[in-house]
């Protein structure tokens, strides 16, 4: 069922509800109306033939004729009169005698004055009535066939309007739905046409700043983010391919020479150490890329406990220097903290993850550094830790510093050397997956300091 034919049979449902609550009313109203009236009649037409027969001293035989004359053709009430002793004075028609009087009516209409109920569809009125200090009793019924009618007629006519009415409601809803939704019909056709060769193209929003605007705008938004996401793909994609083709050439080229001719044992092992070199290259590039895929897992996935962050440090930095003698990483943080199981250097982590951030840190600092040195400071800044790598070198362009996470971005004072530009991608989003912020702050030609805050 589309939203436009339930929000149409909803709108039809409540209004429905609504007039058929109104129509109960207005029926309960006119029937309540009707009964009271008619009683009214009934206490009048009791009284008149009282009077008739007390005061203008009327032959009953005179009433019952035109009692019997007219009941055919009008209502007539048919009227009956006791005295206190509830002996039969006069009544309208005795053979029928449709109320059939009791002694326990009598007694009740004595006692109330006035007593009112149905017999059947007949409506009953039983008053007491006083002429000269002489009590009496005078009963009155009939069958109040011009009422019923009326509201006959009325239920008629309420019923054909409600119908009529839901219709209409029907029908306007299902119109203005259409007018409503024809927006979002237009905004279901442009996206139907957006595909993976055209992200380009976008919804038009129009000017009615309402809520198909924001949800236009939304789905732009979202545009914007997948156009991003595939050209961030397709470059990935194009540098990943570079950076495998890059050593492989080289050690099939290395390979190859090597095969061309007799060589000595001593170019053997040098052809082989070369090729050796470029597999390791090829190597740390894979489990990079296995990095990067993990640190992107759903968080739920990756197992986190208790760890100190300065004993991961210590590990990366003994790794580091043992994958890299030439580089020096000098640590720098309070001793006092060293002695302390409770401190907010433990943080909720991951070892294997975290350690590479600082890995991939610690190596970029040293990589970048005419002496192949990096400084790591620990600060605690209530329950936060502040780990700062700072190392002096040539530094980061102004203009670079906010490319330096994108994945495979050099520097123009980087391009010499050697890496694959993934390591500092990898080092923020492990950190990020850490509920850790990373930053840099360069001066060129001087220093520069990657500020990671976890906590």
């Amino acid at each position: 069922m589309s939203i436009r034919l339930k929000i149409s049979l909803l709108f039809t449902l409540l209004t429905a509800s609504i007039l058929l609550i109104f129509a109960a009313v207005v029926y309960y109203s006119a029937s309540q109306n009707r009964e009271k009236e008619f009683y009214a009649v009934l206490v009048q037409e009791a009284i008149t033939k009282a009077n008739l027969l007390f005061d203008a001293r009327v032959d009953p035989f005179i009433l019952q004729n035109i009692y019997r004359s007219n009941r055919e053709i009008l209502n007539e009430v048919e009227v009956a009169v006791y005295n206190a002793d509830f002996e039969l004075m006069y009544h309208d028609a005795v053979d029928i005698d449709y109320v059939k009087e009791t002694r326990t009516m009598f007694n009740n209409i004595i006692r109330h004055g006035e007593i009112r109920f149905y017999q059947g569809d007949w409506q009953v009125v039983g008053i007491k009535y006083v002429q000269d200090k002489t009590p009496y009793v005078i009963t009155a019924a009939a069958y109040d066939a011009y009422g019923f009618s009326k509201l006959a007629a009325l239920r008629r006519n309420m019923t054909l309007i409600f119908v009529l009415a839901c219709a209409v409601i029907f029908v306007a809803g299902w119109y203005f739905s259409r007018m409503v939704f024809n927006p979002v019909r237009a905004i279901t056709q442009r996206a139907q046409n957006i595909s993976a060769s055209n992200l380009d193209l976008r919804i038009d929003t129009g000017k009615n700043r309402d809520e198909l605007w924001q949800m236009a705008e939304t789905f732009n938004d979202m545009l914007n983010r997948l156009e991003s996401s595939f050209s961030a793909q397709k470059h990935f994609v194009h540098n990943i391919s570079h950076e495998l083709r890059t050593p492989l050439a080289a050690i099939i080229s290395e390979l190859e020479l090597s095969l061309q001719k007799e060589r000595s044992t001593v170019e053997y092992r040098q052809a082989v150490q070369d090729a050796l070199n470029d597999a390791r290259k090829l190597d740390r590039l894979s489990q990079s890329l296995l990095d990067l895929a993990r640190a992107s897992y759903d968080p739920s996935r990756i197992r986190f406990k208790p760890e100190r962050v300065d004993e991961l440090l210590l590990d990366a930095c003994r790794q580091v220097q043992q994958l890299n003698p030439g580089y020096r990483v000098e640590m720098s943080f309070d001793t006092s903290l060293e002695t302390e199981s409770e401190t907010p250097l433990t943080l909720h982590s991951n070892a294997y993850l975290l350690k590479v951030a600082f890995m991939n840190l610690m190596e970029n600092g040293c990589k970048f550094s005419p002496e192949n040195k990096v400084l790591v400071r620990i600060n605690v800044h209530g329950n936060n830790v502040q780990v700062e790598f700072e190392n002096k070198g040539a530094g980061i362009q102004p203009e670079e510093i906010e490319h330096v996470f994108t994945p495979f971005f050099r520097g123009r004072n980087l391009a010499s050397a050697s890496g694959h530009g993934i390591g500092l991608s990898l080092t923020r989003r492990i950190i990020e997956l850490h509920k850790g912020s990373v930053d840099v702050q360069s001066k060129p030609g001087q220093s520069t300091i990657f500020r990671v805050q976890l906590g």
